[in-house]
C-alpha cells in the first residue's frame, strides 16, 4: 500500500525529496504553515467583524468591581453586551466583572489600591461615608442605581409561623428582642442573628434603622446600647453563613437574623431544601441600592463606563438582574420574588435615607461598643458582708456575688476579667487578695476555663468575720495594677462590688481625700483606667458621696441597686459610657 506524503499538493505538484535523519522536519513544516495561516485567517476574521462593527484597533478594556451577590448578574449581562459591538472612539468595548466585598474594596481605595475604572458598591450608605472621610474626599459621587434590595428580617421558613406570637416583624421589635438588660422580655424565646456592620452593608442599613426605630418610639439610650451589644456577640461576616443558621437548631431560642431579600432569594435556590423566608419591617426600612461610582480617570474608559452603565438601564438588563433577586431602582420585582415563594409583590415601605453623619455616627457607635472588655472586679469580703439584707433572704455577701455573676455574665468569651477580694490583711500586710488573674474568660488556667473559675470563685467566697474595709489601700493597688498593664484596644475598667459602707481600715495609709486625689492625678484621658462602683445594702446611701467623687475623678460611675437585677442596667449604662470616652467625666 502506498503511504499518504503530507508534501503533496492537490494540483499534483511533488515537493523535492530531502533526506533526513528523522521524520520530525516533514511534520512540523506543514503545521507551522497551518498555524500560520489560522493565526492570519484570524486576524483577519477579527479585523472585517470589528469593521463591520465600527470598531478600529484594540479592543477598549473596562474593568468593573462588584460586589458577589450582583457579580453573577453583571457577567451575564458583560457577556451579551461585549457581543453587540458597542464602540467608544472606534474601539470595541471589552467588559470584564470582578467580585470583590465592598469592604475590601473601600479599603483598597482609601489605601488608593482599588483596581477599577467602575465600582459598583451595594450600598450608597458605605460610598457616602467614605466621601465624608478625608481619604475619600475625591472619590466621585456616584451616578446612578442598577438595582436595590430591600433589608429584612428572615426566619427559617419552618419557624416563620410561630414567631408572630414573640417577635413584631418591625425594627423596633428587634431592638426589643435583643435588649440584655430586659431580662424577661421576648429575648427568652428568640435568639437574633446580626451581620457586623463593619464589613457588610445590609448589616449597617440595619443598624441604622433600628436605631432610627428607637429613636422614633422614644426608646432610651440604654435600650438601645443594650440590643447593640447583645447582637455583637452573634454576628456574621457572611449572609449566606448566616442564612444557613437559620435552619440548624441550637438550643430552645428560635433564630431570626438580617439580611437583604436578594441574598436569601440565593439562599433558597442553592438550598430549597431549607428555606428561609423574609419578615418585611412593619415600620419600613432601608435597602441596598448598588451605586455605580466611575473611578478611572482616563477620559476614554470613562465614556466606556459611562455606556456599560446605560445598558445596565435597559430593560433586558434590568430583567436579568430580577431573575437574580434583585429588584430594580424604582422597587419592581421579577419571578424570582414571587409571592409563593414567601416574597412580596410591593417593595416595603422606604424609610428616609440617613446622611453621611448620621451612618458615621453609629458606625461609631457599634466599633466603640465593640471594643473588648479589660476588667478587674474588686469584691467586699468585710466582717459586714455577712450581715442579712431585709427582706431578700440573703446576706450582703451572697447578693454582691449574685450580682457579680449576673454582670459578669453580660460579657463575651474574649473578655479580660479577673477578681480580687478585699478586706483588711487578708494576704500577709496586704488588704487584697487575688482569687483568679486577669485574662479572657475562654482562657484555660490549669485545665480549666478562667470563666468557670469565676464562677467557683463567686459561689465558695465567704467575708472576713473580723475583717474591716481596706478599700483604698486595695483601689490604689488595682489602679496602679490596671495602669501599669494597659490595653489600648480594650476599655480598661475597675468594677467594685462592695455594700457601700465606704473605707473603714484603722490601720490603713490612704484616706478618702488622698483617695480621691490619688485617683485624680493617675487617671490619664489618652489611657483611661474607668471605675464603675455598685454598691448594694443598708449602708450604701451613706457611702454614695465618696463613691461618687472616686467615680468623678476616674471618669467613671457608682451606682447604688434596690435589686439584684438592676445590675444589667447599670452595666448597660456603663456601656453607654463607652459611647463618650474618655471624655465623660
Amino acid at each position: 500500500m502506498g503511504r499518504h506524503r503530507t508534501d503533496e499538493l492537490d494540483d499534483g505538484y511533488r515537493a523535492p525529496r530531502r533526506r533526513s535523519s528523522s521524520g520530525r522536519g516533514r511534520v512540523l513544516v506543514p503545521l507551522a504553515g497551518a498555524l500560520a495561516l489560522a493565526i492570519l485567517l484570524g486576524v483577519a476574521a477579527f479585523v472585517i467583524f470589528n469593521r463591520e462593527r465600527g470598531c478600529t484597533g484594540d479592543p477598549l478594556a473596562l474593568r468593573v468591581v462588584a460586589t458577589p451577590d450582583l457579580s453573577p448578574a453583571l457577567n451575564k449581562v458583560a457577556g451579551s453586551f461585549n457581543k453587540t459591538g458597542k464602540a467608544v472612539d472606534g474601539r470595541c468595548l471589552a467588559v470584564t466583572v470582578v467580585r470583590e466585598s465592598a469592604a475590601k474594596s473601600a479599603n483598597s481605595l482609601v489605601n488608593g489600591k482599588l483596581d477599577a475604572d467602575m465600582w459598583i458598591a451595594d450600598s450608597s450608605l458605605m460610598v457616602e461615608r467614605l466621601r465624608a472621610g478625608e481619604a475619600g474626599a475625591g472619590l466621585p459621587a456616584p451616578s446612578g442605581s442598577v438595582a436595590s434590595s430591600p433589608i429584612v428580617l428572615v426566619a427559617a421558613k419552618s419557624a416563620a409561623a410561630n414567631l408572630a406570637k414573640s417577635l413584631q416583624p418591625s425594627w423596633q421589635g428587634l431592638i426589643s428582642v435583643a435588649n440584655v438588660a430586659n431580662a424577661d422580655g421576648p429575648g427568652k424565646k428568640i435568639r437574633v442573628l446580626a451581620l457586623d456592620p463593619a464589613k457588610n452593608s445590609a448589616g449597617l442599613g440595619a443598624l441604622v434603622a433600628a436605631a432610627g426605630a428607637a429613636k422614633e418610639a422614644g426608646l432610651g439610650d440604654e435600650q438601645l446600647v443594650g440590643a447593640l451589644k447583645k447582637l455583637s456577640e452573634q454576628i456574621a461576616t457572611d449572609p449566606s453563613a448566616l442564612l444557613a443558621s437559620l435552619t440548624v437548631k441550637s438550643g430552645s431560642k428560635v433564630p431570626v437574623g438580617v439580611s437583604s431579600e436578594q441574598s436569601i432569594w440565593a439562599h433558597n435556590a442553592k438550598k430549597s431544601a431549607s428555606p428561609v423566608v423574609p419578615l418585611y419591617p412593619e415600620d419600613g426600612t432601608l435597602s441596598l441600592d448598588y451605586p455605580v461610582v466611575i473611578t478611572s480617570k482616563d477620559p476614554l474608559k470613562r465614556k466606556a463606563a459611562t455606556a456599560f452603565q446605560q445598558e445596565l438601564a435597559t430593560e433586558a438588563a434590568q430583567r436579568t438582574l430580577r431573575d437574580h433577586g434583585f429588584r430594580s431602582p424604582d422597587g419592581k420585582g421579577g419571578s424570582a420574588l414571587a409571592e409563593d415563594k414567601g416574597f412580596a409583590a410591593a417593595a416595603p415601605q422606604a424609610l428616609p435615607a440617613p446622611d453621611a453623619k448620621n451612618v458615621a455616627s453609629m458606625a461609631q457607635m457599634w466599633s466603640r461598643l465593640n471594643l473588648g472588655t479589660r476588667m478587674l472586679a474588686l469584691l467586699d469580703v468585710s466582717g459586714t458582708m455577712a450581715y442579712p439584707v431585709p427582706g431578700t433572704g440573703m446576706t450582703r455577701m451572697q447578693a454582691i456575688t449574685k450580682i457579680a455573676g449576673e454582670g459578669l455574665g453580660l460579657f463575651p468569651a474574649d473578655s479580660e476579667i479577673g477578681v480580687w477580694s478585699f478586706s483588711t490583711l487578708l494576704d500577709g500586710q496586704k488588704d487584697y487578695k487575688e482569687l483568679v488573674s486577669v485574662g479572657p474568660l475562654s482562657e484555660m488556667v490549669n485545665g480549666v476555663p478562667r470563666k468557670q473559675i469565676l464562677g467557683q470563685q463567686l459561689a465558695t467566697v465567704q467575708p472576713k468575720a473580723t475583717g474591716d474595709t481596706g478599700l483604698n489601700d486595695t483601689l490604689m493597688a488595682a489602679y496602679q495594677e490596671m495602669k501599669s498593664t494597659y490595653e489600648r484596644d480594650k476599655i480598661n475598667t475597675i468594677l467594685i462590688l462592695t455594700d457601700g459602707a465606704g473605707n473603714d481600715d484603722p490601720t490603713g495609709k490612704v484616706t478618702n481625700a488622698q483617695m480621691v486625689e490619688f485617683l485624680k492625678q493617675e487617671y490619664d484621658p489618652k489611657r483611661p483606667v474607668n471605675l464603675l462602683i455598685i454598691a448594694f445594702g443598708p449602708d450604701a446611701p451613706k457611702g454614695k458621696k465618696q463613691m461618687d467623687a472616686m467615680a468623678e475623678a476616674s471618669g467613671g460611675e457608682a451606682y447604688i441597686a434596690a435589686n439584684i437585677l438592676d445590675v444589667r442596667k447599670f452595666f448597660v449604662q456603663g456601656m453607654k459610657r463607652r459611647l463618650c470616652a474618655p471624655d465623660c467625666r
